[in-house]
């Protein structure tokens, strides 16, 4: 007998017709059509992605280098509009334009430490969201199932954002950041899986993008919330966002209801041995079906190309000379209509052809912005958007087709493996970044 939780969404041309009623079958069997209280209900949980932007994007804020500007009106100052970094300037000479504690590079005193030190916050948070993926990944297919892991990583981030808000050094505050990203490894994969699996196959893409716009939402919310704080500590930013979702993880307890796919597999003894053990019992899984193995290692790849620009992009957009809030704004509004043309390539595309398309598109855009000349600050910025957004879309879609491509017993696991690809991009990116601002060219 056919396994069918062992079935991908999308199968191989080559695979054998099934013989026996697939999962999506029965679950559609089991929860009946899609009502308006079951999509309100995917709507809720997609909207943990919120809350999910804002830890991902919050150090474009917090870990900002803040302007800074001469003082006096010696002739003879070394100080001048000309210099590119007041490091090798005498102390007096120069002074910033915001308090201190705005930002943790002046609070700290990070900006001559070199880059490796400016980085480590922002890496850190990376690394842990590695470290998370790989060590938590499979609990949401096995023992804890998809909301009580999403409840889970909610609360250990908002406790871990609560608690950043208190370091008192840069040590401290690298380790709370890795913290917080090993609590939100899972929070992404089990929302999109969870909120997806709430609803029958007819609104499964729209659902996907309504996380994706919730994602958007969180996003955009960072450069209003830290223009309203700008005079403030950088700290007020991590109470601001982690208070919020820690009351919005109890509302999600008490709301949302399990994956009735996950429970239905989860309660199948022949079944039961297909799910959990680690990531190595995945990859042995997929190890046993190189079909599987094959896309597996082809979308990681892809992934981690994606990632390193999508996370990396905001936070290098203060090196184009514009103004920090607008240029983080404009990258977040670019999510929108990245969703919309996500939601158009799934429903009338290819999706391989369009995730190889917009990575050339993104790549290509990418090195304009280095080709463009510096004083050239428009052309720079909309380079910079255009190869955003189309990064942006390509992550989407390689998150919706990653969920199609992979068997429900491994489903969780395999999507979580493909957003630790894009993570990895995420852990060199700001390194790439600070060794830029060094030595820029």
């Amino acid at each position: 007998m056919d396994d069918t939780a062992a079935a991908p969404l999308l199968t191989s041309h080559k695979a054998k017709p099934a013989k026996a009623p697939s999962i999506d079958d029965m679950i559609e069997t089991y929860i009946g059509a899609t009502g308006g209280m079951q999509l309100l209900k995917a709507v809720l949980v997609a909207f943990a992605w919120a809350f999910d932007a804002q830890q991902v994007f919050i150090s474009v804020f917090t870990d900002a280098e803040p302007p800074w500007h001469c003082v006096g009106s010696s002739a003879n100052s070394p100080c001048s509009p000309a210099t590119a970094s007041p490091c090798a300037l005498p102390p007096g000479t120069w002074t910033r334009d915001r308090p201190a504690e705005t930002s943790v590079v002046s609070e700290w005193a990070l900006g001559c430490a070199g880059p490796a030190l400016i980085s480590l916050p922002a890496s850190s948070f990376f690394a842990g969201c590695l470290a998370g993926g790989f060590l938590l990944t499979t609990l949401a297919d096995s023992l804890l199932g998809r909301k009580k892991m999403l409840v889970f990583s909610l609360v250990s981030m908002s406790i871990a954002g609560v608690l950043t808000a208190f370091a008192p050094n840069v040590w401290a505050y690298a380790a709370l950041r890795f913290v917080a990203g090993f609590a939100r490894s899972m929070i992404g994969t089990c929302t999109l899986v969870l909120s997806t699996e709430l609803v029958g196959k007819r609104w499964r893409d729209m659902v996907s993008v309504v996380a994706f716009v919730c994602f958007t939402v969180g996003f955009a919310s960072l450069p209003a919330l830290a223009y309203a704080l700008r005079q403030a500590s950088w700290r007020s930013m991590y109470l601001w966002t982690s208070v919020p979702c820690l009351f919005y993880a109890i509302l999600l307890c008490f709301l949302a209801p399990e994956s009735p796919r996950w429970l239905l597999v989860h309660g199948r003894k022949e079944d039961a041995g297909a799910i959990g053990g680690g990531v190595f019992s995945t990859i042995q899984t997929m190890w046993e079906r190189p079909w599987a193995l094959r896309r597996l290692t082809a979308i990681m790849v892809a992934g981690f190309g994606v990632g390193m620009v999508y996370f990396g992009m905001p936070l290098s957009v203060g090196n184009l000379g514009t103004n920090l809030y607008l240029s983080v704004a404009y990258n977040a509004l670019a999510e929108l209509p990245s969703a919309m043309l996500s939601w158009l390539l799934i429903a009338r595309f290819d999706r391989r052809s369009s995730v190889v398309v917009l990575s050339v598109a993104a790549a290509a855009c990418s090195l304009a912005c280095v080709a463009i000349p510096q004083d050239a600050t428009a052309a720079r910025m909309a380079a910079e958007l255009l190869s955003f957004f189309a990064t942006c879309t390509a992550y989407d879609v390689i998150l919706i087709y990653s969920i199609e491509l992979f068997p429900t017993s491994v489903r969780n696991s395999a999507v979580g493996l493909v957003r630790q690809a894009m993570v990895l991009g995420g852990v060199v990116a700001p390194v790439l970044i600070a060794f830029g601002q060094e030595w820029s060219f």
